[in-house]
């Protein structure tokens, strides 16, 4: 993917992961570097990460966060309480964000949504951010007072002399060039394009840009812009220049979108860049990147410098040229390389097996063992050995006299013993540990004896009996009382009883059978010498002669109207009518096949799905005829009837 973008500073917005989701293809990125704010609380919500290739770049400070109240890993100090060397600056003061109450304002709850990274390089400060969007009144109190944040901290970096390059998504179109919905929203809210422009998001954006159009005086402490547009300055009157599309109305593929999409630097930068455009081509999200590519040689103070030499700490180029190579050291704390998951793993050996760390250690351990008259299994050393012996034979590997003597009360105890009601301790050594193979048999046991299932093939398989258990079925099905009795009762059905009854296991009738119902008890016709009922309506016995011999054969009753029999191709017709994709009108300016929605607009409707046209929103927003966008094509999926279209 960076291959792709070609740059050596990438920022993503809305990254929509959490700390527990990050895997090494994100943040072990080989010669890049990363820096990341998540969500705290929501699942799934924001996130801000920026990159920085280590061949090219490396910044100096790092922080997360908008207000600079979070803190820095492992320390309790919040950044904007850090040593003045060691801080950013230009952090928000209460006094300086206009029509803001203190009931509204929760700092660390305007940071822990993981909407803000910045980094500083010696030339610039970096700013990614993702600005709440305009989804519901109840989070208007919160975009505004991020927004405020955001440009107050902008201008007191500005106040500070350090240059601001800003980008990210900031969820605002400032004019009326930069989205194909104002004339519709406009038009629904009753609002003048100075009103619709003049909404407090858009004022704010405008006031901090040179090129905003601002209606009316400047609010106090937005007097003078600091941030110039980089991709308008270099295409002022392009339209159409969009890097957001609804996805649901698939308004993509006719442009039908809206620029929330910036790339912003100071006043004082604007000769700093070659070009700057947007990749609308670069498909994957709803959004598409925005870049601008900086000169190699600028100007600064009368003088030219290499870009390199600029984003770098000093000497570590010269001239453009690597003078020091990157190393470890130079990583901030706020790395995503110094993760606790990511950083410094070990192998999952190292967590069972403990090795001593000097060779006092290996002793220490070794004395312990001794003394307390474990064997040594740890260790294979021939001190370790020497050691075992020393400890089994007795005296001289105890060195305190209270082990002493309880060692020889011990050995008198062993040679008189007293005894006791205690069971004698058994001895672990007769028994065989069995352990269980891989195919789940414990033991010696025999491969013929088992039962049950042996693999996941077998739980769709059929079960073959064996050979011995045939046999033995067949033989208790061959019972002379059960063939009799079932002999003479399905024949004289199935000859309305003229046939003569036969006796004895030997009668022709029987000799040779097709099958025999399993709904007769086997054990009750071997007792019984009773004839045998009519089996179930569903099942009739039919009596055949062929030249070789006499057959019994079984089929299903299809005339019987009290059951209802089971037809394999209707049931299989009607699970898949059950579970396939219903059949779709074809829109009236295309005639092309629709696509269902759902409506979610609160209202009667709300929950009810309709049909429409399937193509893509044109340029106009609107429904069109006769063209190769979408049609005005509407039909309610209830009073769709798609019966005999099949």
């Amino acid at each position: 993917m960076f291959d792709i973008l070609e740059a050596d500073i990438v920022v993503f917005q809305e990254c929509k992961i959490q700390r527990k989701d990050l895997r090494d293809d994100m943040v072990l990125v080989p010669g890049w570097d990363c820096y990341f704010s998540l969500p705290q609380h929501k699942k799934g919500y924001s996130g801000v990460v920026i990159y920085t290739r280590q061949a090219i770049c490396c910044p100096i400070r790092a922080e997360e966060g908008i207000t600079g109240v979070l803190c820095p890993p492992n320390s309790s100090t919040s950044y904007s309480q850090l040593d003045l060397d060691q801080q950013i600056g230009g952090y928000p003061k209460f006094d300086q964000i206009p029509d803001l109450s203190d009931t509204f304002l929760d700092l660390p709850m305007l940071d822990s949504e993981g909407r803000c990274v910045i980094l500083e390089f010696p030339a610039f400060v970096l700013i990614g951010t993702y600005c709440p969007a305009n989804t519901a009144e109840s989070r208007d109190d919160f975009r505004s007072n991020f927004l405020n944040l955001l440009d107050v901290r902008i201008r007191n970096l500005a106040a500070m002399g350090k240059r601001v390059f800003l980008a990210g998504d900031i969820n605002i179109s400032k004019e009326r060039l930069d989205t194909a919905n104002a004339e519709s929203a406009m038009r629904k809210t009753g609002m003048s394009e100075e009103e619709y422009f003049s909404t407090p998001a858009r004022r704010m954006l405008n006031q901090l840009l040179d090129d905003g159009k601002v209606y009316g005086d400047r609010d106090a402490g937005r007097e003078t812009p600091v941030l110039w547009d980089i991709c308008r300055g270099f295409h002022p009157n392009r339209k159409g220049m969009f890097t957001c599309w609804e996805q649901k109305t698939n308004a993509r593929p006719g442009n039908f979108g809206a620029r929330i999409d910036y790339v912003l630097c100071s006043l004082d930068m604007k000769d700093w860049f070659l070009d700057s455009n947007i990749q609308e081509g670069l498909l994957g999200s709803d959004h598409c990147p925005v870049y601008a590519t900086m000169k190699d040689i600028i100007s600064l103070d009368g003088k030219d410098v290499h870009t390199k030499d600029l984003i770098n700490p000093a000497g570590t180029f010269l001239l453009g040229e690597r003078v020091r190579e990157y190393s470890s050291k130079e990583i901030l704390p706020q790395s995503g390389r110094l993760i606790t998951e990511f950083n410094r793993r070990r192998n999952i050996r190292d967590m069972f097996i403990r090795h001593p760390s000097s060779a006092n250690d290996q002793d220490r351990v070794e004395t312990r063992c001794i003394l307390e008259r474990e064997p040594m299994l740890a260790f294979s050393s021939p001190k370790a050995k020497s050691a075992s012996k020393v400890a089994d034979t007795g005296s001289r590997a105890l060195s305190n006299k209270d082990t002493l003597e309880t060692g020889v009360k011990q050995a008198q105890q062993s040679q008189n013993p007293i005894p006791t009601n205690k069971r004698p301790a058994e001895d672990r050594s007769l028994y065989k540990t069995t352990k269980r193979s891989k195919s789940g048999s414990v033991g010696n046991t025999n491969n013929s004896s088992r039962n049950g299932q042996q693999s996941l093939r077998g739980f769709f398989k059929t079960q073959t009996p064996s050979r011995e258990e045939a046999n033995r079925s067949f033989e208790q099905q061959r019972s002379p009382q059960v063939v009799e009795d079932w002999t003479i009762d399905a024949t004289r059905e199935s000859r309305g009883n003229n046939l003569p009854r036969t006796h004895g296991p030997t009668s022709p009738a029987v000799t040779d059978f097709d099958y025999i119902p399993s709904s007769m008890p086997t054990t009750q016709a071997a007792t019984q010498n009773t004839p045998f009922q009519s089996p179930s309506p569903a099942v009739r016995l039919t009596y055949r002669e062929d030249d070789s011999a006499r057959k019994l054969a079984t089929s299903e009753a299809t005339s019987s109207p009290s059951r209802n029999a089971h037809n394999p191709v209707e049931s299989k017709a009607s699970w898949s009518k059950l579970f396939s994709k219903p059949v779709s009108p074809r829109c009236e300016g295309h005639d092309e096949p629709c696509k269902t929605m759902l409506t979610r607009k609160p209202g009667v409707n709300c929950g009810r799905s309709f049909w429409m046209c399937a193509r893509p929103l044109g340029p106009s927003g609107a429904k069109e005829k006769g063209t190769e966008w979408r049609c005005a094509t509407f039909i309610w999926c209830s009073d769709w009837n798609a019966v005999g279209l099949e």
